[in-house]
């Protein structure tokens, strides 16, 4: 006797997405929850900063912090990482994805910084963009952290919030970027990159979002909220 065919899964129903006045609320609450938001990657200064955001690339930033500490007690600027070298940098990396390409986008953006910027991190999008390994999100980092501008770099934790939670729906990453820069309040806009990296990591998880815990889920437009955990009933004696 055939087997019946097994019931095709649901889609996932799509969020309509915020209002510019529920954008505002869904900001201020992460903000309110965290008003001093940091870069979780260690860094010294805009060239530490460069180095650890082109190592984090398809790693964790922990991973990348256990890897720096050694490397920048040997080369914490362009001149001694160039004079490391290719092998120098790699002992340093080998734990971390792509270490061997990473290693010498390293020492290439070393060599570039001294040669055309005066051995210093430029402050200008385009200028970074031709650095090797360095591409639009990098620049973002950069230009937010070290520089303190009002940029959004849009990583796979915050492409995939934009689209969840409705705050800014985009079918590329540079689409939720515009859209997030858009729609996110001006003076909210500069923190608001690792208020949402953060809440992205952390509550808003890829797989299973813990929405319970969600100190935005009033403004979230997310149709598929999940519940608490099941508490499970205490064993018999």
């Amino acid at each position: 006797m055939p087997t019946a065919p097994r019931p095709a899964k649901a889609k996932p129903r799509k969020p309509r997405a915020m209002t510019r006045e529920e954008v505002r609320g869904f900001i201020t609450a992460l903000a309110k929850a965290n008003p001093d938001p940091r870069s979780e990657l260690a860094f010294i200064d805009p060239f530490t900063l460069l180095v650890a955001v082109v190592l984090s690339a398809q790693a964790t930033d922990v991973s990348v912090n256990r890897a720096t500490e050694a490397l920048y007690k040997e080369a914490a600027t362009p001149e001694a990482m160039l004079r490391l070298g290719v092998d120098g940098v790699a002992k340093h990396i080998r734990s971390i994805g792509l270490w061997q390409g990473k290693a010498r986008n390293v020492i290439e953006l070393s060599r570039q910084l001294i040669e055309h910027h005066g051995g210093q991190v430029p402050r200008d999008r385009d200028a970074l963009e031709t650095l090797p390994g360095v591409g639009r999100k990098t620049a973002n980092v950069v230009l937010n952290v070290a520089f303190g501008e009002s940029t959004m770099a849009v990583d796979t934790h915050i492409f995939r919030l934009g689209n969840r939670t409705g705050i800014a729906p985009g079918a590329t990453p540079r689409a939720v970027e515009d859209a997030l820069v858009r729609r996110i309040p001006p003076d909210l806009l500069r923190d608001a990159h690792h208020w949402l990296i953060l809440h992205g990591r952390y509550v808003c998880k890829a797989r299973q979002p813990e929405c319970w815990r969600c100190v935005a889920a009033p403004w979230c437009k997310y149709p598929d909220k999940s519940p608490p955990p099941a508490v499970k009933p205490p064993r018999a004696k």
